[in-house]
């Protein structure tokens, strides 16, 4: 894997990454991080914000820890101005995260979503759960290995 890697996160993922700081979704974001770039869009952020703003989430984590987040991910992530639209999705809030993949050149787009995992391979970029991401990402190429450890 290249630090070229572009990658588009969903606002589940992204919310599970927070709350729960071992699981997989924590760990994909924090490869991901570590990895490439991550990218999203204006759309993505205000679902992600109105997502981290909800009630519902105030007994798990505090209101200044989620804001803390959405700060750090706007800062850590590159802007994708959306040229061309996407109507593929079923479920059609979900085509904001195709179209950040499309727009920006992705190289994989990770969710937990059924409606996009269903859309694999999306124009040749990889629709994948947080698991297979790390599956995926962990493995090493037979390139970069030793010549011994290739035979």
């Amino acid at each position: 894997m290249s630090l070229n890697e572009r990658f588009v996160f969903d606002t589940n993922v992204l919310v599970s990454s927070l709350l729960f700081a071992e699981s997989k979704p924590a760990q994909a974001f924090f490869l991901a991080l570590r990895a490439g770039s991550l990218l999203t869009s204006l759309a993505a952020l205000h679902e992600l914000s109105t997502v981290l703003h909800r009630k519902k989430f105030d007994t798990y984590i505090t209101i200044d820890e989620r804001d803390q987040f959405l700060d750090q991910y706007t800062r850590s992530s590159t802007m994708i101005d959306i040229i061309e639209t996407i109507q593929l999705c079923r479920d059609p809030k979900d085509d904001k995260f195709l179209e950040i993949a499309a727009n920006g050149a992705a190289t994989y787009l990770v969710t937990g979503d059924p409606d996009l995992l269903v859309l694999h391979p999306f124009r040749g970029i990889p629709i994948v759960s947080p698991d297979t991401f790390l599956r995926t990402i962990a493995e090493p190429d037979a390139e970069s290995m030793p010549d011994h450890m290739n035979k």
